[in-house]
């Protein structure tokens, strides 16, 4: 993209509060993480307070291929949006570190995430649950931006 281009394509830069609200609101994007200078992209569901942001990781059969890729991601980027049209839209772009939480931080991540995470049916009838890791991704920096109709 351009600077020529007309801020249309763009969006418009949203304020920290904006942000927050989009958070709050979505309760699901796309992780990414890296090993070995592979990308590795995973929707998640996660709980935003105002200020911490919790993910559930879970595992499914001997398939642990986000596990393994968390041990190695330095930075790790979360992504959420909402999009009803070409001008209106937000998005917002999340990075940070990953932790895996402590057992007295366990009912106020859940808490949380009752509050606003966004819990579709997604797991795989096929593959039994073989471990959940609940993690916060502790916020270096959160951007966000927004189509034009919403000005």
């Amino acid at each position: 993209m351009s600077a020529d281009e007309p801020l249309e394509a763009r969006g418009i830069v949203m304020g920290e509060r904006n942000v927050e609200e989009l958070l709050e609101s979505q309760g699901h994007g796309t992780l990414s993480l890296v090993r070995d200078g592979d990308a590795y992209g995973v929707p998640v569901s996660f709980g935003f307070d105002g200020e911490r942001l919790f993910l559930y990781l879970i595992q499914f059969g001997d398939s642990g291929k986000k596990f393994d890729f968390i041990e190695t991601t330095e930075t790790a980027c979360l992504t959420t949006y909402t999009a009803e049209s070409k001008f209106k839209w937000k998005s917002a772009i999340v990075t940070g570190t990953l932790r895996t939480l402590d057992d007295d931080e366990i009912d106020y991540m859940e808490s949380v995430m009752d509050e606003n995470a966004w819990f579709p049916g997604i797991f795989p009838p096929t593959e039994a649950v073989t471990g959940v890791r609940r993690t916060e991704m502790e916020i270096l920096e959160a951007t966000g931006r927004m189509g034009v109709d919403y000005q």
